[in-house]
């Protein structure tokens, strides 16, 4: 059987800010229905994700400002509570389901940040974040962005090569490559993949 990975939802007097945020964004993650197993542990999905999200954040920014480091728990928080089937099949309804989540994750965000004693200011630089807002402007945003998309490929992309066709894959990836940059690039590159998955990234890149 597996072990069930938990954490902490309380506030403790030892804790600081970025520790109860933390809390509060992995407790409500927690809440997920749908699970994983990693390295023997069944995780809530977007729990685990937002840990994955962190711990890449961590990686390519070591010295990473704390607003990053706080979008980096709560980019997709609650993203199970609204569902893509929801929305109208095609490019504009998934387009528009993905502006909605992200207005919504930033909302959720904001109401644990202030009840970990966060101000404005701090407040709106992880809005930013989680929005992608001026990410030409913003390292922050691209640091955000190469998270993002190694975590995807990582740990969905060859997931999906029994799914979809190899056009609309090598499409994928190069979408996935044009939103890194040459660091996310260059991490993207030292992952593991399947032997499928690197012939379609070759492809992907030779295109």
């Amino acid at each position: 059987m597996l072990a069930l990975c938990s954490v902490p939802v309380f506030k403790s007097p030892s804790m600081n800010k970025l520790e109860v945020a933390f809390s509060l964004f992995d407790g409500y993650n927690m809440r997920c229905p749908q699970h994983i197993s990693w390295q023997g542990k069944d995780y809530p999905l977007e729990y685990f994700y937002a840990l994955k999200l962190y711990e890449w954040v961590k990686k390519l920014s070591p010295a990473a400002a704390e607003s990053l480091l706080l979008a980096s728990r709560c980019q997709h928080i609650g993203r199970w509570e609204i569902a893509r089937n929801t929305y109208p099949e095609g490019r504009v309804g998934y387009l528009k389901w993905r502006s909605d989540l992200a207005k919504y994750h930033a909302k959720i965000a904001e109401g644990f940040l202030r009840e970990a004693g966060y101000d404005q200011e701090m407040i709106d630089s992880v809005r930013e974040i989680v929005l992608k807002q001026k990410i030409k402007h913003n390292p922050a945003v691209q640091t955000m962005e190469n998270a993002l998309c190694l975590v995807f490929l990582e740990f969905q992309y060859d997931e999906l090569i029994s799914r979809h066709t190899d056009e609309k894959l090598i499409g994928i990836l190069r979408k996935t490559w044009a939103k890194m940059s040459s660091e996310g690039q260059e991490a993207a590159l030292g992952l593991a993949y399947s032997n499928r998955g690197k012939e379609l990234i070759k492809m992907a890149l030779a295109g």
